[in-house]
């Protein structure tokens, strides 16, 4: 019972941290400590220790996105500096209109996220033109990691046929294919995709009618006037990575996306050399973003470590795996809290369908219905505040704070995949 109490309390203590702004490299191992304490785990020594644990989880983080963070940061940084994400920003602000800026973004992440490039990095890729889309729109930037998120997370990370990992892990398990479910996959995407895209706009609105706007700071980048580039000089880059991730997935997996963004990075420089305000100052600053977003992601990756290897946290992945009632509905009951202890939709995957799965295929479940109701409940309960994704968006990207960020963050993220999972099941069941 106290280690049962220890787990849930040091979840429940970060999320209250992290929403309360507080460093995660402080609040992380602190919250993990507190579970290794409550489930008697050795500090020091010993076959399975905190110490180890806990750096295990932060160091493997590191080793396996080290590049991508690199370079994604890089890339979202030359894309400011030398006024390309500007450029596209007032060209499509033109074309379509102020009304259009939140669409722009919103598509922007949807292609690049099903075109395989991986999540964080299509936020550090997209964020230079978010930004300049809602300072000439003059709208509240606090909803650019909703809006973000929302392209990237819903209706394109879960839906069949994504190349990203939360779509592909269940076929190991399951003999599916990335296709599974597709008909009710695509009813699924097509609401998340309408109904979160007007309630993001209804909430915009809102805080719009309530007297926001744009609010500049003063480390927002400062171009002085010059000579933009073409729209089209900030637009190949983007082609050339989501061409290079799309055509080379099959042969590298998602390291194929240290080649598709060292080619986006290098196109930049050939193309917009000339349009840099100051290079080595965009190096500078895309090193130490990229830092500091990996560190604080790797940060809770190692809390998660720490929960996984405990005695608490094995007897509520059984419960949640041995739910009676029906499978789908358990499935995805079992996935979704997972998901959401160890704040990462993959990890409520791999943890849970070694499980659910033989259990499942053995009682009939069509594999292809289990598949896509995995998929899609792993990204509903991911995104609590501790998750790596969310704290990486809202932090160390968009730089607001969870207290403003947050809630419509996981109105896009939490509540639009939610309903879009009952959706699923009920169509699964009924038709």
């Amino acid at each position: 019972m106290l280690s049962m109490f220890g787990l849930v309390g040091g979840l429940i203590l970060l999320v209250v941290l992290t929403m309360r702004g507080m460093n995660l490299f402080i609040s992380a191992p602190l919250c993990a400590l507190l579970v290794a304490l409550s489930n008697n785990m050795a500090l020091l020594t010993g076959d399975t220790y905190f110490v180890s644990t806990y750096m295990s989880g932060f160091t493997s983080f590191i080793a396996a996105w080290f590049f991508m963070f690199l370079l994604g940061s890089l890339f979202g940084k030359f894309m400011e500096d030398t006024g390309a994400a500007d450029s596209v920003a007032r060209y499509i602000v033109d074309k379509l209109g102020m009304k259009k800026a939140v669409f722009a973004v919103v598509a922007a992440c949807a292609i690049l996220t099903y075109g395989g490039v991986n999540l964080f990095v299509v936020a550090f890729s997209v964020y230079p033109m978010a930004l300049s889309l809602f300072k000439d729109a003059n709208l509240p930037r606090r909803f650019i990691p909703a809006t973000l998120a929302f392209g990237s997370v819903t209706f394109t990370m879960t839906s069949a046929g994504s190349p990203e990992i939360q779509n592909w892990i269940p076929i190991k398990y399951l003999g599916t294919t990335p296709y599974a479910g597709w008909e009710v996959s695509l009813v699924v995407a097509i609401f998340m995709a309408l109904f979160g895209y007007w309630w993001l706009k209804k909430l915009i609105s809102k805080a719009i009618a309530n007297g926001e706007v744009f609010e500049h700071r003063e480390d927002d980048p400062e171009i002085p006037q010059r000579d933009y580039p073409h729209p089209i000089t900030g637009v190949i880059p983007l082609l050339v990575v989501l061409t290079l991730s799309f055509s080379l997935h099959s042969y590298f997996g998602h390291n194929a996306l240290i080649v598709a963004l060292a080619g986006g990075v290098i196109s930049i420089w050939l193309i917009n050399n000339k349009y840099f305000h100051n290079l080595n100052n965009a190096i500078s600053e895309g090193t130490n973003g990229a830092l500091i977003a990996i560190g604080n992601t790797a940060a809770v990756v190692g809390f998660g470590a720490v929960a996984k290897s405990t005695e608490a946290f094995q007897v509520a992945v059984n419960i949640m795996t041995q739910m009676p009632g029906n499978e789908l509905i358990g499935a995805a009951v079992a996935v979704s809290v997972i998901a959401g202890l160890t704040g990462s939709a993959s990890g409520g995957q791999v943890i849970a369908l070694p499980l659910l799965a033989p259990h499942y295929i053995d009682q009939g479940v069509n594999p292809e219905q289990l598949h896509r109701v995995v998929a899609i409940s792993s990204g509903a309960l991911d995104t609590l505040p501790h998750n790596g994704y969310v704290v990486t968006t809202i932090r160390a990207i968009c730089k607001e704070t969870h207290a403003s960020a947050y809630w419509s963050m996981f109105a896009m993220t939490g509540a639009v995949p939610l309903l879009g999972l009952i959706l699923a099941i009920g169509l699964f069941i009924f038709i």
